[in-house]
């Protein structure tokens, strides 16, 4: 299938397909003329892909998950280790956001929102 078809059959768009392939995510597919052609298998690599990164993995952490996948003699102990990093890092991140969220909540709260310049909301950001 040329890379429209392949797309379409991964969800993955074409400009990030190229992108894969250019970091060696994906191996170079097989060129007639001038167009890539796709196989099931690049696809099925391209959905495994873009569910990594739906899961929030790193380019880097997803190269390692596809080593991981195309291992039969891996321990899942790997595979689990890398989820688990991963759900504690997202963790960190919402705390985060958390807090950035209640921050500019409490800043809006304490803006009249009114037609004079006085605003707690830039005062805070100009600190």
């Amino acid at each position: 299938m040329n890379i429209g078809a392949a797309s379409d059959a991964s969800g993955v768009s074409q400009r990030m397909i190229r992108y894969y392939e250019k970091i060696g995510l994906v191996p170079p597919p097989v060129r007639r003329g001038s167009y890539r052609d796709y196989a099931d298998a690049d696809v099925h690599r391209l959905r495994f892909i873009a569910n990594a990164r739906d899961l929030g993995f790193p380019i880097e952490e997803i190269r390692t998950l596809l080593g991981l996948w195309s291992d039969r003699d891996r321990s899942s102990a790997e595979v689990k280790a890398l989820a688990e990093a991963r759900a504690a890092e997202l963790g960190r991140k919402v705390c985060a956001l958390e807090i950035m969220r209640r921050a500019l909540t409490e800043l809006a709260h304490s803006c009249h929102g009114d037609d004079r310049p006085d605003c707690p909301i830039i005062d805070r950001l100009a600190k």
